[in-house]
């Protein structure tokens, strides 16, 4: 009985995973906080977001009666689906390691969750409205670029803020150009948001918008990614169960099965509250 596992040394192992694994999530993931969330703990598994048309006012003559305008919403849904990963750590394998195990699990299963999430998300941007398409395979990202999004979305009367998000392989022709005297050959001195990725290594905000890199943005072969830049509310996340880690006991192969899930669906709300931009990604 002197190698039978016991409660209190199976809550230190999983307290230890838990705390790793929430952790690595929050530092990991990009586009979470940058979309709406729509928690339906709970609930069911669908979300429905009613979606308002823009109507116009006219002049009218005093006396006469107002015509009747129809102000009917349309509807997106969001339907949640679980995603996860587990392995199973035997007895033997804990206790041999050299290594903390169990901070080690909880580090994979954090960063394959929050990649999950930003794939899912980032892979929106592709179905942004077709007007608002801005850049083309082989065109490197530009302050120019960002500017032209910038007045897409004014255009529309979308409201700021406005983020941006592409791979670092796109973000380096900007980066450089911005480190230059004069992004656009207009200038003598270095921009004060050049100045900014000099000290930092961060594009920051540019005209309004704030920019983000995500590793996670796909390049397909040609050496091309689809970056995005838009509103908060043209993406939406329908979050039903957040990061979850469980554990099971298998008692006949000396082993703990170790499940990490996360229940959640993701879709284009406001198509037109976002620019899709095609960009090289290559350095």
């Amino acid at each position: 009985m002197a190698n039978e596992t016991t409660s209190t040394s199976i809550s230190e192992l999983y307290t230890e995973i838990i705390q790793e694994a929430i952790f690595t999530f929050q530092e990991t993931s990009v586009m979470r906080p940058l979309v709406t969330t729509y928690n339906i703990t709970g609930q069911g598994k669908q979300v429905a977001v009613p979606i308002f048309p823009t109507v116009a006012a006219s002049a009218v003559a005093e006396g006469s009666d107002l015509a009747n305008t129809e102000v009917n919403p349309t509807e997106k849904t969001i339907t949640a689906s679980e995603v996860g990963v587990m392995t199973t750590l035997t007895d033997l394998a804990r206790e041999s390691s050299s290594r903390p195990i169990a901070q080690d699990i909880g580090k994979v299963f954090g960063e394959a969750i929050a990649k999950k999430v930003d794939t899912d998300l980032a892979g929106l941007f592709a179905s942004f409205a077709t007007g608002n398409d801005l850049g083309a395979a082989g065109t490197e990202l530009t302050a120019d670029l960002l500017l032209k999004a910038e007045s897409t979305l004014r255009a529309l009367n979308v409201p700021r803020p406005y983020h941006a998000v592409f791979h670092p392989k796109a973000v380096f022709n900007l980066k450089k150009t911005l480190t230059q005297a004069g992004y656009a050959g207009t200038a003598t001195a270095l921009s004060s948001v050049g100045e900014n990725v000099y000290g930092s290594g961060f594009v920051g905000n540019i005209f309004g918008i704030d920019v983000y890199e995500n590793a996670n943005i796909s390049i397909d072969s040609d050496g091309d990614c689809v970056g995005g830049v838009f509103h908060p509310i043209s993406l939406g996340l329908a979050m039903k169960m957040d990061f979850r880690l469980e554990t099971q006991r298998d008692a006949s192969l000396r082993a703990t099965e170790i499940v990490g899930t996360m229940t959640y669906g993701q879709d284009v709300v406001k198509d037109n509250y976002g620019c899709q931009v095609t960009v090289d990604a290559t350095l």
